[in-house]
């Protein structure tokens, strides 16, 4: 049987927001370590391997991190 979702903990609505960003950070770690118990939807499962197959069909296609992480990095600092 599912428990009905309740609101957010007591005292929650007065942490600033950084520091309610810092609790469900540590909601969503606590639940992340059972990964096992972590279910995993169909459309998931299928879209990762719709983008598999699409890697192994055109290995070159795509771009290196270094490369994306580089240009990023370009665009960041050109925005100052």
């Amino acid at each position: 049987m599912q428990r009905a979702i309740q609101g957010p903990p007591p005292g929650f609505d007065d942490l600033t927001v950084h520091e309610q960003i810092e609790y469900v950070q540590a909601l969503w770690e606590r639940i992340a370590a059972r990964e096992d118990e972590v279910p995993v939807p169909e459309w998931h499962k299928a879209e990762l391997d719709r983008r598999l197959a699409e890697v192994e069909a055109a290995p070159d296609a795509g771009r290196s991190w270094e490369q994306v992480e580089a240009d990023l990095r370009t665009r960041l600092s050109t925005r100052r």
